[in-house]
Formats: structure tokens, sequence, C-alpha cells
């Protein structure tokens, strides 16, 4: 494991602002996987480019386009956070296989292959039939492997989940999300499909979305801690990381984007409820990037060692990122 002690967050979806750059950087924070789109089409997502552009020459000293594992070192050396962009839905792409290799050249690192419903690649969580990963959905794998774009399954069904991890030639990640066991949340991931993304090397990265949690807001960071000490156990440190999914200072208006796009003209209240259909308030131990202290202070805690607490807190996401990003040959 390198010598620096990475802090990486593989999945944020904050509302940017030079006050949240600056948390980042008092949080130590090396890197983060943003998201750029949801529904977004490829023009849509384009845009979304641009304005990130824009903040990287706003705050040169706060953050830096990452594109390669060697884009955090150089953050490191800097100062800075690195960043790097991903999709929660393979819209950007829409029904054409030759933007895959266009969006890995703009920057896209990570693209799930569905949010929540059926895509035209593979289930999302939220259908009733997982019919698993489609004839378009197996060329698309292919050819994300050839590129260096990651597989993310994090909103995906079961079936579709351990599919992917078996085609696929190199590992996948659920960059967001928790053991069902610990906490039976629909978006959180079954024994079985976690070890089958294990198994073949890949990735899971802790959520602290409070629908995620046990207890919810309440949950505490002894819970938390606990729970992923004994997924380490079960599945090996060596496999899990942090993708908190922090939504950041996000209007409620965001939150219904993400469950309703264009797809629907009802609401659709997602893993909320018709009682609070907004963002939920995030547990009092992390609120902000500033608090990824609290995490690696509980992960200590727990038992792990410190290796172990290092891979978690980023060392695995780095090493991940390394062997991940670039394309194959």
């Amino acid at each position: 494991m390198p010598a620096h002690r990475f802090r990486i967050d593989a999945l944020q979806y904050a509302n940017w602002s030079e006050k949240i750059f600056r948390q980042m950087r008092d949080g130590g924070i090396d890197a983060i996987h943003v998201t750029i789109a949801y529904h977004e089409n490829f023009r849509e997502t384009v845009l979304n480019l641009e304005r990130w552009n824009r903040w990287f020459e706003q705050y040169p000293d706060l953050i830096v386009k990452g594109q390669w594992a060697s884009d955090i070192d150089h953050a490191v050396e800097t100062g800075r956070t690195a960043i790097f962009f991903g999709f929660q839905n393979p819209s950007p792409i829409e029904d054409d296989i030759g933007l895959v290799e266009i969006m890995h050249a703009l920057g896209a690192r990570f693209m799930q292959l569905t949010y929540n419903n059926q895509s035209l690649l593979a289930t999302g969580c939220y259908e009733e039939h997982d019919a698993g990963i489609t004839r378009m959905g197996r060329q698309v794998i292919r050819e994300m492997n050839r590129v260096g774009l990651v597989v993310d399954m994090s909103h995906s069904g079961d079936r579709s989940t351990i599919e992917a991890a078996e085609i696929s030639e190199r590992p996948i990640a659920i960059t967001h999300a928790n053991p069902h066991a610990w906490h039976p949340a629909l978006r959180n991931k079954r024994d079985d499909v976690i070890s089958a993304v294990t198994r073949n090397g890949g990735m899971l990265g802790f959520s602290l979305y409070p629908h995620h949690l046990k207890d919810g807001s309440a949950c505490t960071l002894e819970s938390f801690c606990e729970m992923v000490a004994r997924t380490a156990e079960r599945y090996g440190a060596e496999h899990l990381g942090i993708g908190s999914d922090l939504c950041q200072n996000q209007p409620d208006s965001v939150v219904e984007w993400m469950r309703v796009g264009r797809w629907t003209k009802e609401i659709d209240y997602g893993e909320g409820s018709a009682a609070s259909p907004g963002f939920p308030a995030m547990p009092d131990w992390f609120r902000s990037n500033r608090d990824f202290g609290n995490i690696e202070r509980g992960l200590r805690e727990t038992g792990l060692s410190s290796e172990e607490t290092e891979g978690i807190m980023g060392g695995n996401w780095y090493r991940f990122f390394a062997d991940g990003f670039r394309p194959q040959g």
C-alpha cells in the first residue's frame, strides 16, 4: 500500500460550492467520485462537464480533475482534491455503444448500468422482475472493460449485479450501498450479491445515506463501523471502501429529479415515504467532508488493524482506480 494514508470517497452528489470544496480540504479528502448524470442525455451531460471545467478554473487551489490514480498523487502533493466523474444511469450513452469510449475520453470513469428502473443494459433494483443483463448490456460491459470505464451496480437488481460480476472481465463496483442483512433497504445488497462482486476482485463502498443505514438518521457511528468490521471479516477488508452518497446542501427538488427524471408524471418517493419525500437528515457524526476522521476513528475502535482501516478509508479505492481506469492492452 502507498505510504500516504488516502481518504477517498467513491460517491458524492453535493450542491457544489467553494464552501464544500474547502470542507473537502479540511477533511483531508484526496479524491471523490462525483455524479455528473442521473437521467441526462449525452448533450446534457456535456453541459455538466462544462460546469465542472469552470469550477476547476475558479478553484485551482482546491480541486483538480482526476482521470488516473496518478492524479490522486498529484492532488496530494499539491494539497488539492482530485475529482473523478461518473454516471448513475447509462443515459449519457443513449442507445449508442460508441459513446462509451467518447465518455471515457471526456473523463468519465464509472457508469451504473441502471438507476432503479430497467434500462437498455440491465434491471434496476425497484423493478418487480429482474431479467438480468440484456443483449446490449453484454456488449456495453465488454466495451467498458476495453476502454476503462468501471461497471457500477449500486442501483441494480440482484440477478443483474451477479451477472455483471460474472460477465465483466475486469472487477466491478458497488460504489454506494450497505449489506441488506444489516439494514433491509431495497437498495442494500444481499450476501450473494456482495460475494459475487468481491469474489471477482470488485469493491463495495459503504453508504452514509440515511435510508441505507440501520436506524436511519439516528444510526450511531458504532453501529455503522461494527457493520463495516463484520463485512470485512466475511468478504475481506481489501474489497471495501467508503461511498458516502453525501448530497450536502441539495434542495428537495434534486431528490425528485433523481427518483422521477422524465420517466413518470407521478411523484416517486423511492426509499423515503410520503411523509418525508425530501432528503433525510444525515447522522450527526457525518454531516460534511470534515467528518471523515470520525469514520476512521470508529473503524479503529472496532479492532480493525491500521492497514485494514487505511485500506477502507481510501487505499483500496486507490488500488482499484489504478487498475480499473486504464484501457486494456
